[in-house]
């Protein structure tokens, strides 16, 4: 899925145009972009978790002469899934529909709660 596509997703799933929602994934990244940048941690509770992530220098090599070379030290993203995203993507659970008021962890607790009273 590319940018277009996930416009064309999130416009159909909400009902707002294209031209709003493309704007608002703008803003969105924009504001994690900067966010990183800064050196801070933007979490987004069941989703997951961006960060800054730093890479000491090493040695490399060249994979055509195998000379070694230096790589130098750089700040790299870093992304860690929240359990409801790896839950679903391993298909222990399964993705609540668009709109759902209910958490899936309040469902499952629900469900356990009427379970236990019978």
């Amino acid at each position: 899925m590319n940018r277009a596509d996930l416009v064309s997703e999130i416009a159909e799933l909400t009902g707002h145009p294209k031209t709003e929602v493309s704007t608002t994934l703008k803003a969105l990244l924009h504001s994690l972009t900067h966010a990183l940048s800064k050196g801070d941690k933007v979490t987004l509770v069941g989703f997951g978790t961006f960060e800054r992530r730093s890479r000491q220098a090493r040695t490399g090599r060249n994979p055509r002469t195998l000379a070694p070379l230096r790589i130098p030290a750089s700040r790299v993203p870093g992304f860690r899934p929240g359990q409801e995203l790896k839950d679903v993507v391993d298909g222990r659970s399964r993705q609540q529909p668009f709109g759902s008021t209910q958490k899936s962890s309040t469902v499952k607790k629900t469900v356990k709660a009427k379970a236990k009273k019978r």
